[in-house]
């Protein structure tokens, strides 16, 4: 998420209002301008230091700082301090959704799915294509975010695949590779094709991609579905041999929340 926010260009950081800052061993990511309530987070915290009272108004004075209309804060349940009620009381935190974070090592990963789509890397002349579609599949507007997200792919690490049909892309996702660790993110299909099999094809294309350079460990995380619900990217995940590590409440932020 830090790579993806920190490296936008200076026209592009300036149109949506990104800052990002590392605090405590984590990231916070603020984008003022982001209509969408996903960007600015607060996460990684409780490894390089313990999450503390103090850490979380850092955390939150930065945000008020860079006059963020609101925040997602994510701490991992096994660092989560015994207080942390009186902490989100404190300011106001309300509890989100919940995410469930998934890993395997590359042994367990099942490399089998089929789709009629292609599949394949993103190359650097599609990535503003794919930039585009990614958001369009998650619903959010393309102004400034294609470009944000368009640069990223460009990154060291990163490494975008997508699902053509003819030649669209219909399909997308990236993978980000950090030492023996491959990230699956950005996982996301055009509204008129999906059930098609593409992301469980973009798992095991990603996935064969992390073992090629060299990591032991596939990673992921997606939405806890509701009672009676189902979340797809989940159960695609699951067929794929990732198992769920914990649940993680999301926690968010607010200066509206402060002032009542």
């Amino acid at each position: 998420m830090f790579r993806y926010e920190s490296g936008a260009n200076a026209v592009t950081s300036a149109a949506l209002g990104i800052a990002a800052e590392r605090i405590g061993g984590g990231v916070v990511l603020s984008m003022r301008a982001d209509v969408t309530g996903y960007w600015s987070k607060a996460l990684g915290f409780g490894f390089a230091e313990p999450v503390t009272a103090d850490l979380i108004e850092r955390v939150v004075d930065y945000y008020r700082s860079e006059k963020s209309p609101g925040a997602t804060i994510q701490i991992a349940p096994q660092v989560q301090p015994p207080n942390w009620e009186g902490i989100c009381a404190r300011h106001h935190l309300r509890p989100d959704n919940s995410w469930i974070k998934l890993a395997c090592s590359v042994d367990e990963l099942m490399l089998s799915a089929e789709t009629p789509l292609h599949i394949a890397p993103v190359g650097p002349d599609s990535v503003d294509e794919w930039a585009r579609a990614t958001l369009s599949g998650f619903g959010m507007p393309v102004d400034g975010l294609a470009d944000m997200l368009a640069a990223s792919a460009l990154q060291q690490g990163f490494h975008p695949f997508a699902a053509w049909d003819g030649g669209q892309i219909v399909a997308t996702a990236n993978l980000f590779i950090h030492g023996e660790v491959g990230s699956l993110n950005s996982t996301a299909t055009l509204a008129g094709h999906r059930n098609r099999g593409a992301q469980s094809a973009l798992i095991v294309a990603r996935a064969a991609a992390a073992i090629d350079a060299g990591c032991r460990w596939v990673v992921a995380e997606t939405g806890k579905p509701g009672d009676g619900e189902a979340n797809p990217s989940l159960n695609n995940l699951l067929r794929c041999g990732l198992r769920p590590l914990y649940e993680r409440q999301n926690w968010t932020w607010s200066p509206s929340l402060e002032v009542r």
